[in-house]
């Protein structure tokens, strides 16, 4: 009992607990120095055994996404559960007749073992320390609830990182929440804001109910009793201001020209509302409304990301989509080689168009400047949600994200950062998650050597307001 740090009740309760048995576990996974003791007080019917044991060499790193197994080896957690039958194999069996002396006599039948396979995982362990180290420090600095970060190898498909926080250490569980061991980049489901935003304009271009040099009107207006109006007043925004400034003026116009279903299937095409495919247990697929009838004040709220449901990995998946300039591609945990084709789902020479745009928003006056990165170009969209109570109401309580992709001129790398709940004072996307989207997307492009491609080349498309004619689509 000394020897196994239990008491003389615990110990007689678990020699007691299986008298019909052959044998029973008192202690499993002891310490060597715990093994040579009892080995030295010879005690008849006490005998060890060896046995294997997981152990994590990185510790903490990724521990959100690898998970753990129990005491059997078995998977519980994250990939550990996901591909336990590939990681474990399966033991071979043999029927087989034997004489009264126990002599195998005729084998009947026999089932070879299947060998357990190796899995070679996408993330980068680099890449993947740089992003947890910026979401944690985030996460603890704004007070917030929780955070989830994933970066997406675009010409892939591959994740090179998935950070969730909290996370816990799996060689020391001990301390830990059962919450502590969710992947909230896979999970955590929330409306996503201005972040789809993007997908709006895309839309509207592709029906032709504007071009891409349209100056469209946002004054304030009123929807079913409901004021529609910008955190900054301006009257009048091209399409790359209606990014910049994240106009919900400007993209409810847009929404209210065009069909629903035109920019549900977008949202669809592009990621959102349909599973990635991983294959991790937990990850939710989200939700996209089927809804019969659709206010305006529905189709409004709609283009600024209200009235959908979208986890932090599908956010990233949709981003990769926008950064392979209309190109969707499967997502994958474990390494591609080489590069999947995958299927167009928007003209390229639009997709790159309002790709464009989408760098003016981490240019002076745009809503994202701190999630610049110096030396390089990059295409991003922040966004703030309400997050909705139990109750089913919106409560004070808010959702920071910023999306985007990098290096603009040629993006190799799509990244997305949630903060949920901050409450530091600042909640807005641009000032809670823009800075750690820049800090992951700096080390990972210096990590990875990619050549600077410095500022953004002048064009018209990057101007907030230009040109005399003020549209209201649909009018």
């Amino acid at each position: 009992a000394s020897a196994l740090h239990l008491s003389l009740s615990t110990l007689a309760e678990r020699v007691n607990s299986n008298p019909a048995g052959r044998f029973i576990y008192l202690a499993r996974q002891v310490s060597p120095q715990q093994a040579e003791w009892i080995d030295k007080l010879n005690l008849p019917g006490i005998n060890l055994r060896e046995e294997s044991r997981r152990f994590y060499p990185a510790g903490h790193v990724a521990a959100n996404l690898i998970g753990f197994t129990n005491i059997d080896g078995q998977g519980i957690e994250g990939i550990e559960k996901s591909f336990n039958a590939q990681l474990t194999g399966k033991p071979g069996s043999r029927l087989v007749r034997k004489d009264k002396f126990g002599h195998v006599i005729e084998n009947i039948t026999e089932v070879n073992p299947v060998p357990a396979h190796e899995l070679q995982l996408s993330i980068d362990e680099r890449l993947q320390t740089v992003t947890e180290d910026a979401l944690d420090n985030a996460v603890i600095w704004n007070k917030a609830e929780s955070g989830a970060a994933v970066l997406i190898n675009i010409p892939t498909g591959e994740i090179l990182s998935m950070a969730s926080y909290p996370d816990f250490n799996p060689n020391n569980r001990e301390g830990a929440q059962l919450d502590d061991f969710r992947n909230r980049a896979i999970s955590d489901t929330f409306e996503p804001g201005s972040t789809v935003k993007p997908l709006v304009i895309m839309t509207a271009l592709q029906q032709g109910i504007v071009q891409p040099d349209s100056v469209i009107d946002t004054h304030p207006f009123t929807l079913d009793g409901h004021r529609i109006r910008d955190v900054g007043y301006y009257p009048e925004l091209t399409l790359t201001g209606i990014l910049q400034k994240s106009s919900d003026t400007g993209v409810s116009h847009l929404s209210l020209a065009m069909p629903v279903q035109k920019l549900m299937d977008t949202y669809k095409s592009f990621g959102f509302g349909v599973p990635t495919g991983l294959g991790l247990t937990g990850e939710s697929s989200g939700l996209l409304p089927k809804r019969r009838y659709w206010s305006d004040l529905d189709r409004a709220t709609f283009a600024f990301g209200y009235g959908l449901m979208v986890t932090p990995l599908q956010l990233a998946h949709v981003y990769a989509t926008i950064g392979s300039f209309g190109i969707y591609r499967p997502l994958s945990i474990t390494k591609v080689d080489p590069p999947v084709i995958g299927t167009r789902v928007m003209p390229e020479e639009l997709v790159h168009e309002v790709e464009h745009m989408m760098e003016s928003v981490a240019l002076p006056g745009g809503g994202g400047t701190k999630a610049a990165v110096r030396d390089y170009r990059i295409a991003v969209k922040t966004g703030t949600a309400k997050k909705i109570g139990d109750d089913g109401k919106y409560v004070d309580k808010y959702v920071a994200y910023t999306a985007g992709v990098a290096p603009a001129s040629n993006p190799r790398f799509a990244l997305v950062v949630v903060i949920n709940n901050p409450q530091n004072g600042a909640y807005y996307g641009g000032a809670v998650s823009a800075p750690v989207f820049s800090q992951i997307m700096g080390d990972v492009l210096r990590l990875e050597n990619v050549e600077p491609d410095g500022m953004p080349a002048d064009s018209d498309h990057l101007l907030v307001m230009h040109g005399s004619h003020v549209a209201v689509p649909g009018s």
